[in-house]
């Protein structure tokens, strides 16, 4: 049996970067990923792109966006619970990283229509997040890094502060290996939604998950019960509202719905109960999944007029579509006189929108209503009208492993010698709450790489 520097548990962005990383450093590397070979990549495969800083134009991305700017759009998202020194550390290495991403296959393309002022600070993968994922398998492959598929990692014994060894199995066999050195890269607990309806009670169970159904947090918690140090809220989730028809798991980026911007949102009651246009949308989209888990039944609903319909990226299902504002609320199962009279209300505080502009804080606002809507605020009138149901979507926990700027894993006794964590599995020490749109990819990239190159260090 071949033996290996280093074991990486999980398949996605960060435990590639890791592997790519240790094996251009010479160690032998065995990646261990729980979905089979059709679902490889976790959550990876449904990204689209990378938050990257600049300080002059760089490849796809204009202008220059820089760690000033980036850090205070992260502060703007998590209410400044996060670790300055690592999101400092994860934004300024951006920048190298995607000329190294292109040297390892990945590819990008000017930003996509419809995603508002992400030209500037998000750089778009050609093909998608699986493009990513496979171009990564294929450079990993000539490196000379093994992958074993449906590999399920059950138990890393912690002795003192080292791992001694990692136990998985595969297909039906059990299996324990000694690697010199275990990076940790297999995501969050989102896909146990029991434990998620522990940490949030019994609405969490009405949650729809985004991401792969095998991110079931099986290591974290066994590394958490051994005194591994932990990071994060395990309420806190980067949750999103996506199309409330989306599939339990895995439905992925084209069940989001960007359209809340340009929409007035109602609960079930057909009751507004938060400001739609508060920022632009790449910036505050992550804080509506914790919103619609608010309301009852754990959904809302947008409603937009067919000025609108164009504005933003489609879902992969089409809205309702009616000719009459009580005619969409029947076939959305709202009050029909509430909904009336709520869009009534919201129409009658719009005022002069000749400043609208849909790509930009344009302040075009409503006046004498609450709650307000600060931007984009014009009347719902031009039929035919459209609708869509929202669900709270949750891509991954921020409950996780802590790490420091190395991306070590300690206990309350000390650094772990041979442990590191990279990607959403450690997310939670940047991202206190809230999101920030390519920002999951920036970290999995960035600590990933670093894990990589301390383990190899170590194992060598």
């Amino acid at each position: 049996m071949t033996t290996y520097d280093i074991a990486i548990i999980g398949g996605g962005n960060a435990a590639l970067c890791a592997a790519m990383t240790a094996a251009e450093a010479g160690a032998k590397v065995l990646i261990l990923e729980t979905a089979p070979k059709s679902y490889r990549g976790g959550n990876s495969r449904h990204t689209r792109n990378f938050r990257c800083m600049h300080m002059r134009p760089l490849d796809p991305l204009i202008e220059e966006y820089d760690e000033e700017e980036y850090f205070a759009d992260l502060l703007k998202v998590t209410d400044g619970k996060t670790d300055e020194n690592l999101a400092r550390l994860a934004i300024r290495h951006s920048e190298e990283c995607l000329p190294w991403m292109k040297e390892r296959g990945v590819r990008f393309q000017p930003s996509l229509t419809g995603t508002l002022s992400l030209a500037r600070t998000n750089a778009f993968f050609m093909g998608g997040g699986k493009s990513l994922v496979n171009a990564y398998y294929r450079t990993a492959d000539r490196l000379g890094v093994d992958v074993f598929y449906e590999a399920h990692v059950t138990h890393l014994e912690l002795n003192g502060n080292k791992i001694e060894r990692l136990d998985y199995t595969r297909d039906g066999v059990d299996y324990q290996i000694s690697p010199k050195a275990v990076i940790v890269a297999s995501g969050g607990f989102q896909a146990d939604t029991e434990w998620l309806a522990r940490a949030w009670g019994e609405p969490a169970k009405n949650f729809l998950i985004r991401g792969t159904p095998y991110n079931r947090g099986v290591v974290l918690r066994d590394l958490l019960d051994q005194g591994v140090e932990r990071i994060g809220d395990p309420t806190q989730c980067h949750a999103v509202a996506i199309d409330g028809r989306a599939p339990k798991f895995d439905g992925g980026i084209v069940t989001r719905l960007d359209c809340v911007p340009f929409s007035i949102v109602v609960n079930k009651n057909a009751q507004r109960f938060y400001d739609e246009g508060e920022d632009v949308w790449p910036k505050r989209y992550a804080i509506w999944g914790r919103l619609v888990a608010a309301q009852p039944d754990q959904v809302g609903y947008a409603i937009i007029d067919s000025r609108s319909l164009n504005l933003f990226m489609p879902s992969v299902f089409p809205p309702l579509k009616a000719d009459t504002l009580e005619e969409l609320a029947g076939m959305m199962d709202l009050p029909v006189e509430k909904l009336t009279q709520t869009v009534a209300d919201y129409n009658a505080a719009c005022g002069d929108t000749q400043n609208f502009h849909p790509t930009e804080l344009d302040g075009v606002c409503t006046t004498g209503i609450s709650p307000p809507k600060t931007n984009w605020a014009r009347p719902i009138i031009e039929p035919p009208f459209y609708g869509y149901s929202l669900r709270t979507g949750v891509t991954f926990t921020y409950l996780g492993l802590k790490v420091d700027d190395h991306a070590q894993c300690s206990t309350t006794h000390g650094k772990i010698q041979n442990l590191w964590a990279a990607g959403e599995t450690m997310a939670g020490s940047i991202l206190g709450q809230g999101y920030l749109a390519g920002f999951g990819m920036t970290i999995g990239t960035v600590f990933g790489r670093i894990a990589g190159r301390e383990a190899a260090a170590y194992a060598n």
